[in-house]
């Protein structure tokens, strides 16, 4: 007799009735297993950083599109999550202890990418960078914590390169300092391959645009972040790379590569404690943490540690709670956000 178990194995013996049930008990476990590894499967290389919270969310149903991005607001302890799909909520909104509370039913929102918090303390609003090429697509938008749209940066449905006014094709992802200066990335495999600094008021204060592969140059970039020493961190996605720019003039100050041999970076964000990178590598479902380094020096780029994640979970951004540290992750194959904790 046969009996087929966990895809691609065959196992052929000559067995009694009261064996047959044992070895149909153990595939049938071994797949309900299989199933559930693309959620938890994952091993750490290196240092150990981060664990798994298996408890975040408490429903992992409520996830019903594939998710793109993640955005904490530790103040309020919310974290937004950004999905798309056809006739489902483009963002949903959980607390940082795993239960579900809302979602966002805006028509304002096509194919949300990139999704960042920005004044928690005080004023929280939601930026949601949106590739969409309907209507409303090619723009960066700005929300209330309920969902209201309050602003809308780019020419809705219009993709271009201009600077007055600005547009957009396809932004990728936006990151809002403390200062309340902007910094947005543009695009995600548009005509832009642009770094863009607005001041307060949104104003262009610099801009980087070329595409290549020079210094200063860019092909897909596709996160940014702000470290405490004002240097401005982008994932040059597609040259496999990070660069580094002064944050107040602009400069070109470093370069890191030789981490991403096997994939670009697709996220850059800070530990709350400011001592790793966390980069996210989608095709090789990889979370890598290096070691950011001190003011004034780049250097070359240092892996401390690795999440490895399950084939084809696919992560694609990320975010930190920088009151606990958590770290939450966006995958778009696991069509999940996952939290893991630091070890303390």
């Amino acid at each position: 007799m046969k009996i087929f178990c966990n895809q691609n194995r065959t196992i052929i013996m000559k067995i009694t009735g009261m064996f047959l049930l044992v070895v149909i008990s153990f595939c049938t476990v071994n797949l309900q297993w299989s199933t559930l590894a693309s959620r938890t499967d994952h091993l750490y290389i290196g240092k150990s950083l981060f664990k798994l919270d298996l408890s975040w969310p408490k429903f992992p149903e409520d996830f019903t599109g594939q998710v793109y991005g993640v955005a904490v607001d530790q103040e309020a302890g919310l974290v937004y999550v950004a999905q798309r799909g056809e006739n489902v909520p483009k963002v949903l909104v959980f607390d940082t202890d795993g239960d579900f509370l809302q979602t966002w039913n805006t028509t304002t929102l096509e194919m949300p990418h990139g999704i960042f918090v920005s004044n928690a303390l005080t004023d929280p609003t939601i930026w949601v960078t949106d590739v969409g090429a309907g209507p409303y697509g090619h723009t960066v938008k700005r929300y209330s914590p309920s969902g209201k749209l309050l602003q809308v940066l780019g020419t809705p449905g219009k993709p271009g390169s201009g600077v007055n006014p600005l547009q957009f094709d396809q932004p990728a992802e936006v990151f809002v300092h403390s200062s309340g200066e902007v910094y947005i990335v543009d695009g995600d495999g548009g005509m832009n391959n642009r770094l863009i600094k607005l001041s307060k008021d949104l104003q262009v204060v610099w801009i980087h645009g070329e595409k290549g592969e020079a210094l200063a140059q860019f092909y897909i970039p596709h996160s940014v972040a702000v470290d405490s020493y004002q240097r401005v961190w982008v994932a040059d996605r597609g040259n496999k790379r990070i660069q580094v720019f002064n944050a107040v003039t602009g400069d070109w100050i470093g370069m890191w590569g030789s981490c991403f041999s096997e994939d670009g970076p697709y996220s850059v964000r800070l530990t709350s404690d400011q001592k790793y990178f966390v980069v996210a590598q989608l095709n090789t479902n990889q979370i890598t943490l290096l070691k950011a380094p001190p003011v004034g020096v780049i250097g070359q780029c240092e892996v401390v540690s690795v999440i490895q994640l399950a084939e084809d979970v696919k992560p694609h951004l990320v975010d930190i709670d920088v009151k606990t540290g958590a770290l939450y992750v966006a995958q778009i194959g696991a069509a999940q956000a996952q939290k893991f904790l630091p070890y303390v």
